[in-house]
């Protein structure tokens, strides 16, 4: 029984795991729900103007990624600086109270800005969370709990894609869910402690050089590890919201060329991509952390971007009904969406305690301002009546060579301790 992972977890472990999970589940509810509900959304406010809501979908994706980006760097810092608990609390009630707001929204450009409001509070929840479960759980545990709290958010998916077929075509009254994350705030108040690691940096020699950049960036130790760190995670999520996500479109566009109408077409991609795919993405999550404590994670990262590579395609032109593509979108969503929980695992591992936060939010929410190009070129690419989706989605898929090559330049971490600093 002592060589099981879990072996020794405390309950406090446990229950930080959980709280974790359920911050993380909620910020991918509120992202994902725009996934869901963009098509209704933008043909409502747009007027039925499809070709806008197309370029507009990938445009507000690109405003989401930003403001994650500026919310990660922002709060991951000041994490640092003053301690895990207090920024979560932050984090959970910004995303939370923006996400209800959109209920009111009636044009374009209410809706982006609420949208980046709520990405700034998701982007430094993640990198809180992160670094927490990193700093909480012992190192035999370390990468199957940074899995679980990553493949969390699988949860969130499926609530997003649950509310969205409940709702139907009145989106509105799913944005209002995104207010019940508030009532977390309650609960990471009364039981999660500043982790001993923190508390241990804050008072020692480092302790001025806490959730500084200027640290991260000029000491060579650390920068290469943010800066490839960054470009993984650019990879990751420029593929995310440019390919996997695309799964819903590739769905619905095979429904509409076999006659569907708009309404059965739109429910049935919902399912598809929230509940079918969401499935094997969820699998894929909670596989990796296992695969990178067996094998390594340099291994793992490069396995799961290679077999991406084939599966894509595949999806694109294979299938030719409706249940051929729904057998094929766990397998689709377990390879380009498990990568993810490598984020969790990998990039809390790069740094010492005084920067975790700082340096894991630098290289996931620094990768989220890096995916920015590739969702505009992608909302570019498939706004031209020229080219299918399908060509689309497999030309952008190749961003996962570059993700293969930028691994092999960064170090293995399985096995070894969280890394501290010598001032």
């Amino acid at each position: 029984m002592s060589d099981k992972w879990y072996s020794g977890v405390t309950r406090y472990q446990w229950l930080v795991l959980v709280i974790a999970c359920a911050g993380w589940m909620f910020d991918v509810y509120e992202g994902q729900i725009f996934n869901i509900t963009r098509n209704d959304m933008l043909r409502e406010i747009l007027n039925n103007d499809e070709a806008a809501a197309k370029v507009w979908g990938d445009y507000f994706l690109a405003i989401f990624l930003a403001g994650g980006t500026l919310g990660g760097l922002v709060f991951g810092s000041l994490a640092d600086r003053y301690g895990r608990r207090p920024i979560m609390i932050m984090t959970i009630l910004m995303y939370s109270i923006f996400s209800g707001l959109t209920y009111f929204a009636n044009d374009i450009y209410t809706v982006g800005i609420l949208r980046f409001l709520v990405a700034l509070g998701i982007g430094g929840e993640w990198a809180v969370a992160a670094s927490l479960v990193a700093e909480v759980f012992p190192r035999k545990a370390r990468a199957h709990a940074a899995g679980i709290f990553h493949a969390s958010s699988i949860l969130g998916t499926w609530l997003a894609a649950l509310s969205g077929i409940l709702v139907g075509t009145n989106w509105r009254f799913a944005y209002l869910l995104g207010v019940l994350p508030a009532l977390l705030i309650v609960w990471v108040r009364a039981s999660v402690k500043e982790p001993e690691k923190w508390q241990e940096a804050r008072s020692s020699e480092v302790s001025g050089k806490v959730g500084s950049f200027r640290e991260l960036l000029s000491d060579r130790r650390w920068s290469w590890h943010a800066i490839g760190g960054l470009l993984l995670a650019a990879v990751g999520l420029g593929t995310f919201w440019s390919v996997t996500v695309a799964g819903q479109d590739l769905v619905r566009e095979l429904l509409l060329a076999s006659g569907a109408d708009q309404a059965t077409a739109s429910g049935r991609s919902k399912f598809a991509y929230g509940i079918v795919q969401a499935a094997g993405g969820g699998l894929g999550l909670l596989a990796f952390g296992p695969l990178c404590a067996r094998f390594g994670r340099k291994p793992t990262f490069i396995g799961f971007q290679l077999a991406a590579l084939v599966i894509v395609p595949v999806v694109c032109f294979v299938p030719q009904t409706y249940g051929q593509i729904v057998g094929l979108l766990p397998i689709f969503g377990f390879l380009t969406l498990g990568i993810h929980s490598g984020f969790a695992i990998y990039f809390p591992e790069l740094f010492p305690t005084h920067i975790r936060a700082t340096g894991a939010s630098f290289c996931f929410n620094g990768g989220r301002l890096m995916a920015v190009p590739v969702l505009l070129f992608s909302g570019w690419l498939k706004g031209r009546p020229e080219v299918s989706l399908a060509y689309a989605v497999t030309g952008l898929s190749l961003l996962f060579v570059v993700g293969i090559l930028i691994v092999f330049t960064l170090p293995e971490t399985k096995d070894r301790d969280l890394v501290e600093a010598n001032p």
